[in-house]
C-alpha cells in the first residue's frame, strides 16, 4: 500500500512494474482494486510484446478506496476539476513528467477534462465506458446527485442494495462483490456530489479542442454509461479511436479482459509509442 499527502489529505495509489509511467483511474463508487487484474496483465503484455516496460500506477479518488475522506463542507473536494487538481498534485509529486492516463466511467471523464487543461502532461487519454455529457448516465445515478435523495439512500442501506442489484443484475458475480465492498469504503458527501457534478458535465463545447491521441473503449451493453458517448468522442475529436466491447457492459476489463487489454496495450503501443 503506497500513498502521499496532498492537500486534500491522503492519496492512496498502488503500483506495479518498471519503466515508463501509465495512470489509471477508477470510476464512481469503485477504488483501484478495478484495474487489480488489468495492471497485472498490462505491465506483462508491454514487455512480452517487445515494448519498453511500464510502471502501472493505479488511484484512489478522494472520498473513494482508502483515499483520504474530507470533510462535508469542502464541497469542490469530489468535483471533476479537484480530482484534475489530484491527478496533478500525484504527477508532481512522483516526479512524472507526461504519462498516458486511463479512466473508466468518472475516471475516463477526468482524464479527458485534464487532458483538455494540461494536454503538455498527457501522452494519452483511454476512456472506458465514460460520458461525454452527463445526461447520457443510468436515471438512478443521476438521482443520486441530489443531495436529500442520497441522504434517503445512504440512511436506509435496503434502498441502496436494492438499486444496486437491479443495475448490476446482468453483471458477473466478481463485479457484483467488487461493487458492494467499494461502496463501503465511500462517504456519504463523494457519493452524492462527484456523480452530481459528472451529471452536470458537458465537454462537447471543449473536446474538439483535446490534443493527445484518445481510444475510448465502450460495452455495446453498457447500461449505466450509454454507449452512444463512443460516437460523441469520436466524432467531437475528430480522430479518436474507438473499441466497441460487443459482449460487454459497463466494466469491459472484467468482462472481456483479453479483448480489453489488446485494445489497450495496441493503443499505448501505437505511433512508434511503447
Amino acid at each position: 500500500m503506497s500513498c502521499i499527502v496532498t492537500k486534500q489529505g491522503i492519496l492512496h495509489y498502488e503500483s506495479i512494474g518498471r519503466g515508463r509511467p501509465v495512470i489509471l483511474l477508477h470510476g464512481w463508487i469503485n477504488s483501484w482494486a478495478v484495474w487489480r487484474e488489468s495492471m497485472l496483465v498490462l505491465s506483462k503484455s508491454t514487455q512480452a510484446a517487445g515494448a519498453a516496460p511500464r510502471r502501472v500506477f493505479a488511484l484512489d479518488f478522494w472520498g473513494f478506496g482508502d483515499s483520504a475522506k474530507p470533510r462535508s463542507d469542502e464541497e469542490s473536494s469530489f468535483q471533476i476539476a479537484n480530482y484534475v487538481d489530484m491527478v496533478l498534485e500525484f504527477m508532481d509529486n512522483l516526479g512524472i513528467i507526461q504519462a498516458p492516463i486511463v479512466g473508466h466511467s468518472l475516471g475516463g471523464t477526468v482524464a479527458l477534462q485534464f487532458a483538455l487543461d494540461y494536454p503538455q502532461r498527457a501522452e494519452k487519454i483511454v476512456v472506458v465506458g465514460s460520458p461525454i455529457v452527463g445526461s447520457s448516465l443510468n436515471p438512478f445515478l443521476k438521482l443520486a446527485g441530489y443531495g436529500w435523495i442520497a441522504r434517503v439512500v445512504w440512511r436506509f442501506p435496503v434502498i441502496r442494495s436494492t438499486i444496486m442489484h437491479i443495475l448490476l443484475s446482468g453483471d458477473s458475480q466478481r463485479v457484483q462483490q467488487m461493487i458492494f465492498r467499494d461502496v463501503q469504503r465511500t462517504s456519504l458527501d463523494s457519493f452524492f456530489r462527484s456523480i452530481g457534478d459528472l451529471r452536470d458535465t458537458d465537454l462537447r463545447p471543449r473536446i474538439g479542442l483535446l490534443s493527445p491521441p484518445a481510444l475510448g473503449i465502450y460495452g455495446s451493453r453498457d447500461n449505466i454509461v450509454s454507449p452512444a458517448n463512443a460516437r460523441l468522442l469520436a466524432t467531437g475529436t475528430g480522430g479518436a479511436q474507438v473499441a466497441m466491447m460487443d459482449k460487454s457492459r459497463h466494466f469491459p476489463m472484467s468482462d472481456q479482459p483479453l479483448e480489453f487489454v489488446s485494445a489497450l496495450t495496441g493503443f499505448l503501443r501505437s505511433n512508434g509509442k511503447s
